[in-house]
């Protein structure tokens, strides 16, 4: 058996640590198999160090710029007791004001050569990251008061149409005060009766504490997990730093991946879409069709047909999956 994370934190499962993933590499039936099992592949230091420090300087700088961190630290952020009340880097937040997401750091960080190869080679061959990344720099707070979980839920229902992997890279160590990611194991499978699982999340205490997984992370280290794994970010219960971390989500570029571009005609029954290389794409909606807005609406998904045409703009940058021409999926890009 794994060892044992315990919490000192009496609303916070002991939890058994992820299986390390790392003597799998290059063996895809093994991978396979594991992850068919599991719902996870957990790696310890395989991201190539100097990448990932240059992604951290990226997380630095624009907490300098915010005035929120201690100058002069190249490996963790240090909260320097600046007010947070408009603090812009949060999960719910105003897109356009997020400077991580204007930023967007994941571009550079998935083009490094050892990070591209790397994941090649784990995916089984060229990998197409949707311009759907999460950026997280969340603050210390010793003083948090309610449930340590943030938010179970999983990726699945919100992403129909998508066979992506979820790759959650920590920037900095975060230890088990920090919080970090907890990941349920075996659960990516439903079983008949064992809870729902809808889009807006799922209770907490509808999940086995006995199938909560957790590690303490360091730069480095890399965990890949299903679309219908539950999981949850823990709040960060740290004295002074701010978690950093980010999750990426990719598929095989083979593997009917979806068309980017910018709205350019769009009602109930269509929408047409314009890519970078000028190239125009039609896909036919329907009631099937899953369209989401930004982040931080997720009552409103998936939108009705009549809200598609009243919602998602002209010129606006959108991923759309699809399937016989058909729109699977259609989400805003950031």
């Amino acid at each position: 058996m794994n060892a044992i994370v315990k919490s000192r934190f009496t609303d916070t499962p002991a939890m058994q640590e992820f299986n390390i993933s790392n003597h799998l590499l290059g063996d895809r039936a093994a991978l396979d198999a594991a992850f068919a099992r599991d719902g996870y592949w957990f790696f310890r230091n395989v991201l190539d160090q100097e990448a990932v420090g240059r992604l951290r300087a990226v997380y630095l700088e624009v907490l300098d710029q915010l005035g929120v961190i201690e100058p002069g630290h190249e490996d963790v952020a240090i909260y320097n007791g600046a007010p947070l009340d408009n603090y812009p880097i949060k999960m719910g937040g105003d897109p356009w004001l997020d400077p991580l997401l204007q930023r967007y750091p994941a571009n550079d960080f998935v083009k490094e050569p050892k990070i591209k190869a790397f994941f090649e080679e784990l995916f089984g061959g060229e990998v197409f990251w949707v311009p759907n990344t999460e950026f997280h720099a969340v603050p210390p707070n010793q003083q948090h008061v309610g449930k340590r979980f943030n938010y179970v839920h999983q990726d699945g229902a919100n992403n129909k149409g998508l066979k992506l992997k979820v790759c959650w890279v920590p920037v900095a160590p975060i230890d088990e005060a920090m919080g970090g990611l907890a990941l349920t194991e075996g659960l990516h499978i439903p079983r008949l009766d064992d809870f729902p699982r809808p889009p807006a999340g799922i209770r907490d205490e509808d999940v086995p504490q006995t199938a909560w997984r957790r590690i303490a992370y360091q730069p480095g280290d890399l965990l890949v997990f299903s679309l219908e794994s539950p999981h949850s970010g823990l709040a960060n219960r740290s004295d002074k730093f701010f978690r950093l971390s980010m999750d990426i989500r990719g598929m095989l570029k083979s593997d009917n991946a979806p068309v980017l571009g910018k709205i350019t005609a769009v009602n109930m029954n269509a929408i047409a879409i314009e890519d970078a290389a000028g190239r125009h794409h039609v896909f036919r909606i329907d009631e099937m069709t899953f369209c989401r807005t930004h982040r931080g609406m997720l009552s409103g998904m998936p939108l009705a047909r009549d809200e598609i045409p009243q919602l998602m703009k002209l010129g606006e940058p959108v991923f759309v999956a699809s399937q016989d021409g058909v729109a699977t999926f259609i989400r805003p890009q950031h």
